[in-house]
């Protein structure tokens, strides 16, 4: 047998595992690395954030990503290059976190590298006969595994889409193993670049469990600051509190064919992006409008479509506990008009489970790097979206 073959089956068979989680959203705001201790698999999953970091991204890389990200025309030889400079750079990251940390390589059984998203076509959106969903994350995992030392898992979201998923949202695999709770429904709420959630129901049955995208959380605003005032974001809303609601402008956001289209549903930038927000300013006569006023306005956009979507599937007098993770949790606004359009629910965060919000995508990629090592497909049932499946390529470092 392949030494390394040997090695995988060993660390596969061991009580507890070391993995390090990745994660780099659509916010490209640096890389998320969550060194977690994982005992059992499936319900008797166990799981413990020993260290956590995000480690930065120089506005150099940042601005090549942006170079190939959510565009129909790209550089292809780019594409090419910065499918191996990023996995560099992730091991990079991770290679420094470790010394931080004061491990070895040798101390991490696996790495599971969720990649970074350059393209997101779900059907719904390319609406090309003949041509199923797609998606698109590179940082390739060889390079990861080789750079590093460390057996890497990477590239998920490709056999959700080759089991009939659309190749998200991915978190209602780990939220189900490690956040579900017997009585109580709950709604595992993930405001990052595009807001989705997972139900669990109270039952514990897979078969009920429900998750989507519902529309933008942070990426229009993160797009609209970033060329207006020179910000990466609207830190502590500052901007959006400055400015008022324009429900014109709203109205026009609103107007599209996404909202009315059946759960579960995915999106990206792809969609929704500056373009779209100038469509709507335009059709609204509101293209000289205070850029304050459009900052508000967006933030009340991402919570009326994260607030319908939870009103389309619990009523108008939705009564859940949602336990909020990514970076729009720490948006002022965003929560509080969460809160008021939602005054029979209740809001928490991930930490009220123990887990830090920040490292929640990352353990969650750990999670489903895991089961595809020591657990089985969990079942699902006939859930549309969410395929009875185990994710995640394996490379080997030699």
């Amino acid at each position: 047998m392949n030494q390394q073959i040997e090695k995988l089956y060993s660390k596969a068979n061991k009580n507890e595992r070391l993995i390090i989680g990745l994660m780099s959203g659509t916010s490209m705001d640096g890389l998320d690395i969550a060194l977690c201790k994982v005992k059992g698999s499936g319900a008797e999953t166990a799981i413990e954030i020993l260290e956590f970091k995000t480690g930065d991204f120089s506005d150099d890389f940042r601005t090549k990503i942006k170079a190939v990200f959510s565009k129909r025309e790209v550089d292809l030889q780019l594409v090419c290059l910065m499918n191996e400079h990023i996995a560099n750079v992730h091991a990079e990251l991770i290679n420094q976190a470790l010394t931080e940390w004061g491990y070895k390589a040798e101390d991490i059984d696996f790495i599971a590298s969720h990649g970074q998203t350059i393209f997101h076509a779900p059907e719904s959106l390319h609406k090309l006969k003949d041509y199923p969903n797609g998606t698109l994350q590179i940082g390739d995992g060889d390079h990861i595994a080789v750079k590093t030392g460390i057996i890497t898992l990477s590239d998920f979201r490709q056999k959700h889409l080759a089991s009939g998923g659309e190749g998200a949202p991915l978190a209602v695999y780990g939220d189900y193993l490690i956040f579900s709770k017997k009585d109580e429904d709950r709604v595992m709420l993930n405001i990052g670049g595009i807001a989705n959630f997972t139900y669990l129901p109270g039952t514990l049955n897979a078969n009920e469990i429900f998750s989507t995208d519902v529309g933008p959380g942070n990426t229009l605003m993160d797009q609209y600051v970033q060329r207006y005032f020179n910000k990466f974001y609207d830190k502590n809303a500052e901007i959006a509190l400055s400015g008022s609601l324009n429900n014109a402008l709203l109205l026009a956001l609103l107007d599209c064919d996404f909202f009315e289209s059946n759960f579960p549903k995915t999106t990206g930038p792809e969609l929704f992006n500056l373009d779209y927000l100038e469509k709507a300013q335009k059709s609204s006569s509101t293209e000289d409008i205070k850029k304050e006023d459009v900052m508000a306005t967006l933030c009340h956009f991402s919570a009326d479509t994260i607030v319908a979507a939870i009103e389309k599937c619990f009523g108008s007098n939705a009564s859940v506990h949602v336990f909020m993770s990514g970076g729009g949790m720490h948006n002022p606004l965003l929560v509080d008009l969460l809160k008021t359009k939602l005054p029979e629910s209740f809001f928490l965060t991930t930490n009220d489970l123990n887990i830090n919000p920040d490292a929640k995508e990352a353990v969650l990629f750990a999670v489903l790097a895991n089961e595809t090592l020591c657990g089985c497909p969990i079942n699902f049932g006939e859930r549309q979206g969410v395929p009875s499946i185990c994710m995640g390529k394996i490379s080997l470092p030699e």
